[in-house]
């Protein structure tokens, strides 16, 4: 029996049950407080069960942990296989801590199709998680094409005036993104000898032709996802009409799915055409932090700020990947996590915000602070997270960042430090023009500060930003081994004539 058997299993399963459920449950919204409840039990289940893929992390070995195993289609070598690192196990704790946090967000907000709404968040979750945990070709693809399913729905049905855009767009996008790397799955099986399991791809000798037209299939497939620009134009249109569930999940968990594909696939798999292509990733990267940083600052809407700095902070992640140094690529992870917690919390202060005014211009506030002012605090955090602040989880993933880049070029490094002048820049001034100033307008002057439900998610997304700030040596410590094993093994070449 393969170690751990069965909890990665329950990650993916138990949030998936439950929205099954919930659904089974729904078909009237006069039941609604019940389809609530029921999804709010599932989401915590789902939190339950992963716990103990954290405490029970063996953080000295870059080995697989909690592997499964199961025959799924033995006649193409398809296998059930799960299993996860020190690179893969957080996202799974993220993904499975946002979906309890998403459930309490729509408690009050979604009052139409309630069962729908949290089945699609809770099925969503169970599939996301068995993205982080797939180790067969075949179950990551499935995984990775599915997860589409619940947020198109979720942003085509719960969303706003121009939903129906916004979802098909974004499905094209990443559906287009990814059918080519079936095709790259496909020819890995070939010339592995029969076999669809990752860590046999990691092995397998590829000419440089090869490796280059693999690296550029598996980059549309990701960077779409990430997304890096210039595939990045789908991001701000589904976040400004997705709900502020839908919107959280894509920042927190769904952009991560995409980074993460470039170190579980594209370093490993392809590592020589990863080298060479080096100044086409950082180049990237850098326009995404330098030019996307830009664009952020003249936004007139708060969400559509949020969404191009997320692209902006992804910008740092991916450029991490590629300084192929250990500083960038545990930076590029820690941000990974700490953009999960701060925007995440910014996606949802603009919904507080825009369930009370159903605004998001921020000319339309201010003075905020006079009538809400536990809201305020709590987002003045948030905001500066977002601008990359000592203390917070915000500064310690950039700083590994652009230490890992002086070490590589100083260039780079200067560069990339701009995105803290850049996120200063544009959150700072929203978060001035909305919750500072006297009251602007009847609609502010009457706006009542959050309540208890909304405290508690803001306030469980505030302790996650401090703490990892103030102390991110436990999460670094369990990516430190495997980011270590992937540095070694990405030194090596594969290449053969």
């Amino acid at each position: 029996m393969l170690e751990g058997i069965g909890i990665l299993s329950l990650t993916i399963w138990v949030p998936i049950v439950a929205g099954l459920l919930v659904l089974a449950l729904g078909g009237d919204d006069r039941n609604a407080a019940g389809q609530r409840t029921l999804a709010l039990i599932g989401a915590v289940l789902g939190l339950l069960v992963a716990i103990p893929l954290w405490t029970g992390f063996n953080t000295g070995t870059p080995a697989i942990q909690f592997e499964e195993a199961l025959p799924w289609v033995p006649a193409f070598n398809i296998w059930y296989h799960l299993g996860v690192d020190g690179i893969s196990m957080p996202f799974i704790l993220l993904n499975s801590l946002t979906t309890v946090l998403v459930v309490l967000a729509g408690w009050k907000v979604i009052q139409t199709k309630v069962a729908q709404y949290m089945a699609a968040m809770l099925i969503q979750s169970g599939i996301i998680n068995g993205v982080f945990a797939a180790l067969d070709g075949i179950l990551f693809y499935v995984c990775f094409e599915a997860m589409l399913i619940p947020l198109y729905l979720i942003i085509g049905i719960w969303g706003g005036p121009n939903r129906i855009y916004a979802a098909i767009k974004f499905f094209i996008y990443t559906l287009l993104g990814s059918l080519l790397m079936l095709v790259a799955m496909i020819y890995l099986f070939f010339v592995s000898g029969g076999s669809f399991e990752i860590i046999v791809w990691h092995k397998v000798g590829l000419t440089m032709l090869a490796q280059v037209l693999l690296f550029v299939v598996f980059f549309f497939a990701f960077a779409v996802k990430v997304p890096m620009w210039p595939v990045h134009t789908w991001l701000p249109d589904a976040h400004v009409e997705a709900p502020t569930g839908g919107s959280v999940v894509l920042a927190a968990i769904t952009l991560k799915v995409g980074a993460y594909g470039l170190l579980r696939f594209t370093l490993p798999v392809v590592p020589d055409a990863a080298h060479e292509l080096t100044w086409l990733m950082v180049g990237l990267s850098l326009i995404a932090v330098v030019y996307i940083g830009l664009v952020a600052l003249v936004q007139a809407d708060m969400k559509k700020l949020v969404a191009y700095s997320s692209i902006a902070h992804m910008g740092f992640v991916t450029l991490g990947f590629f300084l192929f140094n250990q500083l960038g690529i545990e930076g590029g992870l820690v941000q990974m996590i700490s953009h999960g917690f701060v925007a995440g919390a910014l996606f949802l202060c603009v919904g507080v915000l825009y369930d009370r005014v159903h605004s998001r211009q921020i000319a339309d506030y201010g003075g905020v602070a006079n009538t809400m002012p536990r809201f305020a605090a709590l987002f003045m955090l948030f905001a500066m997270a977002n601008s990359g602040l000592p203390g917070t989880s915000g500064f310690v993933g950039e700083f590994m960042v652009v230490l890992g880049a002086m070490k590589v070029n100083f260039w780079w490094a200067a560069a990339a430090g701009l995105t803290l002048i850049f996120g200063a820049a544009y959150t700072l001034w929203m978060y001035k023009r909305v919750v500072y100033g006297k009251v602007a307008n009847e609609h502010v002057a009457g706006l009542q500060d959050i309540d208890s439900r909304e405290f508690l998610v803001l306030a469980s997304l505030a302790i996650g930003v401090l703490a990892i700030g103030l102390y991110p040596l436990p999460i670094t410590d369990v990516m430190h081994a495997s980011v270590n094993n992937l540095l070694e093994h990405v030194a090596h070449s594969k290449l053969i004539p």
